[in-house]
């Protein structure tokens, strides 16, 4: 048996998140990082792709969860992101979320505001 883990960084897309209504009409650029351990069974061993974790298919995960239905939080991003790849692939065992809003409405300067969270919680 082989635990592991596959990492997605920096994944972006143009979606329409927050709490202003601004945020909704001009949108915004959000920034993925996706963390997944994996159980692997057999299947490094055995070369079997039916064992693992399809990163392309994960994205496509990701990617419907960000651009689609408008959230107020980052945290309810993050928090859906997990439970769906942990839905989606049965073989993992946590996934550990991250989303980036480099454009938050705050007065001040920052490069972004970040949100980190892991699924099933801890």
């Amino acid at each position: 048996m082989a635990i592991y883990e596959i990492a997605l960084k920096n994944c972006a897309f143009f979606a329409r998140h927050g709490v202003y209504s601004e945020e909704e009409v001009l949108g915004q650029r959000f920034f993925v990082d996706v963390r997944l351990t994996v159980d692997g069974g057999n299947s490094l061993e055995n070369d079997d792709i039916d064992g693992t974790v399809d990163y392309g298919k994960a994205f496509i995960v990701i990617e419907k969860i960000i651009t689609g239905e408008r959230k107020f939080l980052i945290e309810a991003l993050a928090l859906e992101v997990g439970k769906a790849l942990c839905e989606e692939f049965k073989m993992v065992l946590k996934a550990q979320v991250t989303v980036r809003k480099p454009n938050a409405p705050v007065q001040g300067v920052l490069d972004y505001v970040e949100v980190s969270l892991n699924w099933p919680q801890e």
